[in-house]
């Protein structure tokens, strides 16, 4: 399976909790089984109950409740097409000059790329 959602993308949400919302994508994950999820600054955030921990040579974690970004399967999230500023799937194409692999939104034509 081909990931055409990059680090750095602008993507959003269409299916979950956070249907709608926007968001930049942090990294993306491979998950077991081949499948690929997202994690999307400031979306789906999660809070873990984390308890000190002193180790030998490490630093020590502080106690407390913590926030993060939780991961998004990547089936939920369509890239932000940058012409028309709507969700859009993605398209491959080889350029014509450089023979190079190109990312294209299906709805504008235009190439993602930079």
């Amino acid at each position: 399976m081909k990931v055409r959602i990059k680090k750095g993308d602008t993507v959003e949400v269409i299916a979950g909790n956070e249907k709608g919302k926007r968001g930049e994508v942090i990294k993306v994950v491979r998950a077991k089984e081949g499948k690929y999820r997202v994690v999307i600054q400031g979306l789906n955030i999660r809070k873990k109950h984390q308890k000190q921990a002193k180790t030998g040579g490490r630093q020590n974690l502080a106690p407390g409740i913590i926030q993060f970004e939780g991961s998004i399967d990547i089936s939920n999230v369509m890239l932000v097409d940058p012409k028309s500023d709507e969700p859009t799937r993605i398209g491959l194409t080889r350029d014509g000059q450089t023979h190079k692999v190109v990312r294209v939104a299906r709805k504008s034509g235009e190439a993602i790329d930079r």
